[in-house]
C-alpha cells in the first residue's frame, strides 16, 4: 500500500512539514528507472528518490545520498532553485504532487506498471516527462474534484469519498490489500448494511492508522495499513516518512529472493504438470496397444491359414482362433503371404519395444512429477530457503536451473532419436514433423537424408565440429531413411545424402516438400539397424 491513496494522504502532510521552504539543489538520474531530487534550506538537506520501474514503483526518502561521479545525467533544469510550498495527493489516486511557490508542479505518478514523473515549470507550460515513452502522461490531470493546495483541507474534504456502491463493489482505493482484509472478515457473504459497516470500519483505520505494517504476503514484501499475511515489523502510525524509509530498502533487498523463489515455484509447477501430462498420454497409448489386435496376432493367422490363401489375393477371411470369430485380413497382390507375415512379425517386435518404452516412460515421468511436487513442498518448508544464498545453493544442488540441460532437452525432442558412434540421428515422424526437423532443428552443416523419389521421413545426422561423419553412420542413417519411406520393403533403396544447407523449402510447398540443390546417392537395404542391436 505504499502507493495507495490512503498512505499518500498520510505521507503528503508529513512531507509538507519537512520540505516546506526547501529549494531544489539537484535533479538527476544515474540508473535507468531512478529519479533523484535533492533539496536544501541552506543548513539541512532532504532527498527524494523515485523508483519508476515497471516492476517496482516507490518514492524512497533516503536520509543521505552520494551522487556517482559517472553515468549520472542532470534532468529537469528548470526545476533547480524552485522552492517547495506543499505536497498533496490527488483525490482517490496513486499520485503525489509537489507544489512550488512559482506555480511549478512536480508530479509522481506511482501506477504499478506505468510509473512516471511529470514536471510543469508553469501551470500552462508543456509537461516534461521522465519516462518519455508514456506520452499520454503529458495530459494527466487529477480527478474532477478540486485539488486542494492545503493538505489539511484536502484530507477533510475527501475523507468520506471512498464508499461502497449499492451493488457492493469496492472503489479503487480499497482494492488489493483493503479488499483482501475485508474478505477475510466476511465481506463477500454479508448483507448490504453489514458491508457498509465493514467498509466504514476499514476506512476509519485507513484514514487514521494506528500502525504501519511491514508484511510478507503472496511471496512479496509489502507495506500495509492493515494487519495481513506474515507480519515482519510493526511501525508507529504517526511517522509515514520513517515507515517508507524502513520499507523501501527492505523491499528492494528482498526483491531478488522473492523473484527467484517465484521463478522456482513456476518452474517446479510446470515440470510437475508437463511430467503428469506426458505420463497420461503414454498410459493412453499403452492402453490402446494392449486392446488392439497386434501385428503378431495377424501374422499367426496368416501362417496358420497359409494353405487357404490363393495366389494374388488382396484379402482373405479366416477363423480367428484367438476369438473364435471370422476375421478379414488385407493382403498385397504382389507380395507373398509369407513375406507379409514376416513384415508383420517385425512390426510386432517393434510394438513390443514401444510397449516397453512406454512403460519405462510412464514410470520415469511419474517419478519426475513426484520429485517436482516434493521440491515444491521443500520450497515452502525448508528454513534455509528464506535467504538468497541458501535458495541458490538449494537450486544448484537439485539441478533446478531455469534452462534445462542440453542432455535433457535432447531426450525430449519430438523426433525418433538414435545414437551411432557418438553421432545423433534424428528421424521425422510425419510431413509436418519433417518440416519442423529440417527447417527449425537442423543446422546448415548437418547431413540430411531422404529416400529418393518417394515420400518418407527426413533424416538428420547432427554435425560434430571437427569430426567428419563416418561412412558406417551414413549407411545406418540411410537405412533408416529407406525404412521410414514408401520403399520400406524394396530390396535396395536409393537415398539422397547432402548437407542441410543445400535443402530449401519453396514458397507454397506442401508440408514436408523440399528442393535439394546438390546431392549424392547411396544404395542401401531398408531397415532399422538399431532394432537388431536390441
Amino acid at each position: 500500500m505504499h502507493t495507495n491513496y490512503y498512505f499518500l494522504r498520510q505521507l503528503a502532510p508529513a512531507l509538507t512539514e519537512r520540505m516546506q521552504g526547501y529549494r531544489v539543489a539537484v535533479c538527476f538520474s544515474q540508473e535507468k528507472d531512478e529519479l533523484v531530487v535533492g533539496l536544501t534550506n541552506g543548513t539541512a538537506e532532504f532527498w527524494l528518490k523515485a523508483q519508476l520501474g515497471a516492476n517496482f514503483s516507490a518514492l524512497a526518502l533516503p536520509e543521505t545520498f552520494q551522487r556517482a561521479r559517472v553515468n549520472s545525467v542532470d534532468l529537469f533544469p528548470e526545476l533547480l532553485g524552485q522552492q517547495v510550498e506543499s505536497v498533496v495527493p490527488w483525490p482517490q489516486d496513486r499520485v503525489l504532487q509537489v507544489n512550488f511557490r512559482s506555480g511549478a508542479r512536480l508530479v509522481f505518478k506511482l501506477y504499478g506498471p506505468r510509473p512516471n514523473a511529470i514536471f510543469r515549470p508553469a501551470p500552462a507550460a508543456s509537461a516534461q516527462l521522465f519516462q518519455q515513452k508514456l506520452l499520454a502522461d503529458a495530459d494527466l490531470r487529477p480527478a474532477p474534484t478540486q485539488l486542494a493546495t492545503s493538505p489539511t483541507s484536502n484530507q477533510s474534504e475527501n475523507s468520506g469519498q471512498a464508499r461502497v456502491s449499492g451493488n457492493g463493489k469496492l472503489p479503487p482505493p480499497l482494492a488489493d490489500l483493503p479488499a483482501r482484509y475485508l474478505r477475510e472478515h466476511g465481506y463477500d457473504p454479508a448483507p448490504p448494511e453489514t458491508k457498509i459497516r465493514l467498509v466504514n470500519q476499514v476506512l476509519a483505520q485507513l484514514e487514521k492508522p494506528a500502525h504501519y505494517y511491514l508484511i510478507h504476503l503472496d511471496g512479496r514484501t509489502r507495506l500495509s495499513l492493515l494487519p495481513l499475511g506474515e507480519l515482519l515489523n510493526t511501525l508507529p502510525g504517526d511517522d509515514p516518512i520513517g515507515a517508507l524509509r524502513r520499507f523501501v530498502p527492505m523491499a528492494l533487498g528482498r526483491r531478488a529472493l522473492e523473484m527467484e523463489t517465484k521463478q522456482l515455484r513456476q518452474l517446479l509447477e510446470r515440470r510437475a504438470d508437463e511430467a503428469s501430462t506426458a505420463a497420461a498420454y503414454a498410459r493412453q497409448r499403452l492402453h490402446a496397444l494392449a486392446h488392439e489386435a497386434g501385428y503378431r496376432h495377424t501374422a499367426d493367422l496368416i501362417m496358420a491359414h497359409l494353405h487357404e490363401i490363393p495366389p494374388g489375393a488382396t484379402q482373405v477371411e479366416v477363423l480367428d482362433f484367438y476369438t473364435n470369430q471370422p476375421k478379414v485380413i488385407k493382403l498385397k497382390a504382389t507380395e507373398k503371404p509369407q513375406r507379409t507375415a514376416e513384415n508383420l512379425y517385425r512390426k510386432g517386435k517393434n510394438q513390443q519395444i514401444e510397449e516397453r518404452q512406454l512403460t519405462e516412460r510412464i514410470a520415469r515421468r511419474e517419478a519426475e512429477a513426484l520429485t517436482a511436487l516434493e521440491r515444491l513442498e521443500e520450497l515452502e518448508t525448508v528454513p534455509g530457503l528464506a535467504e538468497l544464498r541458501g535458495l541458490r545453493a538449494w537450486r544448484k544442488q537439485h539441478g533446478l536451473d531455469p534452462t534445462p540441460s542440453a542432455a535433457k532437452a535432447a531426450t525430449e525432442l519430438p523426433f525418433k532419436v538414435f545414437e551411432d558412434r557418438g553421432f545423433t540421428i534424428l528421424v521425422g515422424r510425419n510431413a509436418a514433423n519433417n518440416d519442423l526437423l529440417t527447417q527449425k532443428y537442423a543446422h546448415k552443416d548437418d547431413l540430411w537424408l531422404h529416400a529418393k523419389d518417394v515420400t518418407g521421413s527426413h533424416v538428420i545426422i547432427r554435425h560434430r565440429a571437427g569430426q567428419p561423419v563416418p561412412e558406417p553412420v551414413v549407411e545406418h542413417a540411410a537405412q533408416l531413411a529407406g525404412w521410414y519411406s514408401r520403399r520400406q520393403h524394396d530390396s535396395l533403396c536409393p537415398v539422397t545424402v547432402t548437407p542441410k544447407k543445400f535443402v530449401r523449402k519453396p514458397k507454397g510447398a506442401l508440408p514436408g516438400q523440399v528442393v535439394v540443390e546438390r546431392e549424392r546417392v547411396v544404395l542401401v537395404k531398408p531397415g532399422n539397424p538399431f532394432e537388431r542391436a536390441e
